[in-house]
């Protein structure tokens, strides 16, 4: 019996748990997957649970020895983290245990420090050169209006359009992005699907789409990203009646946010961040 405590079970069963089922296997995947182990799953001594993949695999670590068990997790770890993003800090601890587990390490996992608002707004952007974006020269002219009057209305104490600014501003740079790099966009593994499989157009992406896999492409940091999609939210509000239904009343530090992930945005693509 592999010697996995309470709350390391319960971060393993986050990572994994689909439903019942455990990430994306297929009960032929799944089988295969455990063969890679020597190990049969759909035999009958990992049905005590029940006959689910997440039961058998609750089965598989109370049965089994540490070394054993360290490995299927270690193999599941990343395959979760390459399927989707896995929290650095669900991440680091899930691999803290496994190591345990394999003999490796004794000491807690050092966590990063999750950067914070205050850390984002405290980032100083005085001098960007949009030139360096290599845009063409009316998109390059509409994006430096646009950030000019983005300053206007933060002065001004116009937060809602500073908002509204900077979310489709941010947009129309991705998606420029997206149009110059289309076979990068299109196989991400966060590219959007329709209905019968396929990656859509990059005209029909939305902004969250064009965040998500501009981060899993290496285009912007994860700090960006975390906040961009906070600028995605905030300009969700461009409808009024969505806007007085979550009684959402915008204010200088909400545009401040949706200012600075605009530019820190800007500061990663030309490469100054």
């Amino acid at each position: 019996m592999a010697n996995l405590k309470f709350n390391e079970k319960q971060l393993f069963e986050k990572l994994f748990d689909n439903g019942g089922y455990v990430l994306d296997f297929s009960n032929r995947t799944f089988e295969e997957f455990f063969q890679d182990f020597k190990i049969d799953i759909y035999s009958d001594k990992y049905n005590m649970n029940g006959d689910s993949k997440m039961k058998r695999l609750r089965a598989f670590w109370s049965i089994e020895n540490d070394k054993l068990v360290g490995e299927v997790l270690e193999s599941l770890l990343e395959l979760s983290n390459n399927i989707g993003e896995v929290e650095t800090k669900d991440y680091k601890q899930a691999q803290h245990y496994i190591n345990r587990l394999q003999g490796k390490e004794t000491t807690e996992p050092v966590v990063k420090k999750e950067f914070t608002e205050n850390d984002f707004l405290k980032q100083e952007f005085d001098q960007i050169n949009i030139s360096l974006l290599k845009l063409d020269y009316s998109f390059e002219e509409i994006i430096k209006q646009r950030m000019k009057e983005i300053e206007l209305s933060l002065n001004s104490g116009a937060s809602l359009s500073v908002i509204f600014l900077c979310g489709s501003t941010l947009e129309g740079l991705l998606l420029n992005i997206a149009t110059q790099n289309p076979q990068k966009f299109n196989k991400s593994k966060s590219a959007p699907k329709s209905g019968d499989g396929k990656v859509k157009a990059l005209h029909d992406w939305t902004l969250d789409s064009l965040i998500n896999v501009s981060y899993d492409i290496g285009i912007i940091k994860l700090d960006i990203k975390k906040f961009s999609h906070t600028l995605k939210n905030f300009r969700n509000y461009i409808h009024p009646r969505q806007q007085a239904s979550q009684n959402f009343n915008p204010d200088k530090h909400t545009a401040e946010i949706s200012w600075k992930v605009l530019q820190a945005t800007i500061a990663n693509l030309v490469g100054d961040r």
